[in-house]
């Protein structure tokens, strides 16, 4: 996988080799923390809209936690663009009593490809603030 500039989006995946539909992808990795603790780093997040914000909140086990992949690092997962149709899908796999979200190819993909997938915000809020949200 490689890193490109996408027209309308800054940076993106690009698929350097084909991807079988149900293949692991990449994993979203990042800071696994608690909303309490996600929710104060996203506050301070939306004071510098240049630092961006790159968090997942999922489910696991009755809690609601977070995977914060916003600090910059060599890390492909967190610069995935969105798109209602895309290519990948995240799934939760635990590794000894830990969740990890990791993308998998919800279809097969051909290499060249950008790598997609839906982050699934259809907020009031989020699609003003982001209205690439909608496609």
């Amino acid at each position: 996988m490689k890193i490109d500039l996408i027209d309308g989006k800054g940076r993106g995946v690009i698929a350097t080799k084909q991807f079988s539909r149900g293949e692991f992808v990449v994993e979203y990795h990042g800071d696994l923390i608690e909303i309490t603790d996600a929710k104060k780093r996203e506050a301070l997040y939306a004071q510098d809209p240049s630092t961006g914000c790159y968090m997942y909140y999922f489910q696991y086990l009755s809690k609601t936690y977070c995977v914060d992949a916003t600090r910059e690092t060599n890390r492909l997962g967190r610069l995935i663009n969105h798109s209602k149709c895309g290519n990948c899908q995240t799934k939760l796999h635990d590794i000894d009593g830990v969740p990890h979200l990791i993308l998998i190819a919800s279809r097969d993909i051909e290499a060249g490809e950008e790598l997609l997938y839906d982050y699934g915000d259809r907020s009031r809020a989020s699609l003003e603030a982001y209205p690439w949200l909608k496609h």
